[in-house]
């Protein structure tokens, strides 16, 4: 019974959670709208950005959120999944939301779902939700889980949609034709409102769809574009009026660069001002955890990158091209991943493989990672991601790079183990 769990601490809560729907996954909207409504929040006075894609959520977010930050406007985020905390979901004003919160949060929501079953990412959901409500923001900047027109974040109607990137992944979910999920993606359009689409080469389909649904569609290489100009860079897009706006003599940042034009593209369609210098500001100091993450060790340099599907591991190749042949990879990866490209686009980097088998029903085991190698390839397997690190951590030599990667699960692992040590 529901009084029962008035005094639930946030594990229990994430315990019940996980256990009271039968699947992880289950798309639609009905369950979790009628929740949504009973709820009753007010975002008024919020600017909501939704964002979907197969890669650049999390860092177009960050950079919204970091420069929004360094502008002075009250600004929240969530994203999924998380590290090492389910705090780290849930950032309000750059804090990750207190486990009390959470608790008052997940509270309010069994409170008036009746018998509503909820799967753990729609609860998840309703949470940040409810807790970007109440703060009262400025801006909320939500990352889509799955797809994007029957992902439970659909429930709200953003101001701007955002299209980062479409590749094929979740093809049990979504398809394996990229029109159908580029289509499903940009089903978070709104009609009369802005979409953003930072896709290159982008299916004809997010057209389509902007058109069908009446959204105005903002497109990478029209609208909004970006050049490189050495250790700078250069942005020209479009205002809400249609007046062409320029930032020159940018700073490269850490992150993904073609995600950083998108999110100025948004930037320039909200109706808070933000100036150059806070943008330089922003671009400068945005990080993320478990993208080009750089971590201290004994033995030398250390990357742990989430890069999982295709798309994002030739991103990896080309952002590490001087390490081609130099790289110790640890490499974890799930089973319904295309695991088999991403171990050919990666072999070029790897002067050997440390492969790791992650636990649970989706996770790959190391021997199936290397039987996709070709002999010739150096690959040892290992049972856990800390014993694949620990082994490549005593081969590592001074001129080569250590790298982490293939999955949230792989990255999360060494993060606890290198936590452990530390």
């Amino acid at each position: 019974m529901a009084h029962n769990r008035t005094l639930f601490s946030l594990a229990q809560w994430l315990d019940w959670v996980e256990k009271m729907h039968p699947t992880e996954i289950e798309l639609g909207l009905d369950r979790v709208r009628q929740v949504y409504l009973a709820l009753a929040l007010d975002f008024a006075d919020t600017q909501l950005v939704t964002v979907a894609g197969t890669n650049g959520k999390g860092s177009t977010i960050t950079y919204l959120a970091t420069i929004l930050q360094c502008a002075g406007y009250r600004t929240g985020c969530y994203t999924s999944p998380h590290f090492l905390r389910y705090n780290e979901r849930v950032v309000l004003e750059g804090e990750q939301a207190k486990d009390e919160a959470l608790c008052t949060a997940f509270r309010a929501i069994d409170a008036v779902r009746g018998d509503v079953s909820l799967t753990y990412f729609e609860w998840g959901t309703l949470v940040a939700l409810y807790l970007l409500a109440e703060a009262k923001l400025d801006v909320a900047l939500l990352e889509v889980g799955l797809g994007g027109r029957l992902d439970a974040i659909n429930i709200v109607d953003p101001h701007i949609a955002v299209v980062t990137s479409i590749g094929l992944d979740h093809i049990d979910w979504l398809g394996d034709d990229i029109e159908v999920i580029a289509a499903e993606k940009s089903g978070i359009f709104r009609p009369g409102r802005p979409a953003v689409s930072g896709v290159e080469q982008p299916p004809a389909s997010i057209a389509a769809t902007a058109e069908q649904l009446g959204a105005v569609l903002y497109q990478r290489d029209a609208q909004f574009s970006a050049q490189r100009d050495g250790e700078c860079w250069h942005w020209q897009g479009t205002g809400p009026t249609g007046a062409a706006i320029h930032y020159d003599n940018l700073p490269v940042p850490q992150l993904p660069f073609p995600n950083a034009a998108t999110a100025l593209q948004v930037l320039a369609l909200l109706p808070q001002q933000v100036e150059q210098a806070a943008i330089e500001q922003g671009l400068r100091t945005a990080r993320m955890t478990g993208r080009m993450q750089e971590v201290s060790l004994p033995e030398g340099r250390c990357l742990l990158d989430v890069a999982h599907n295709p798309q994002a591991a030739r991103l990896m190749v080309e952002r590490l091209a001087e390490y081609a042949g130099k790289v110790r990879l640890v490499l974890g990866m799930l089973g319904d991943k295309d695991y088999a490209e991403v171990l050919r686009i990666l072999q070029p980097l790897a002067s050997h493989f440390y492969l790791a088998t992650l636990g649970g029903v989706r996770g790959c085991r190391a021997q199936s990672l290397a039987a996709m190698l070709p002999d010739s390839v150096g690959a040892d397997c290992f049972d856990s991601v800390a014993d694949a690190l620990g082994a490549a951590r005593q081969s590592l030599e001074t001129e080569e790079l250590l790298l982490v990667a293939g999955s949230f699960f792989t990255v999360s692992a060494a993060l606890d183990t290198l936590k452990a040590e530390g």
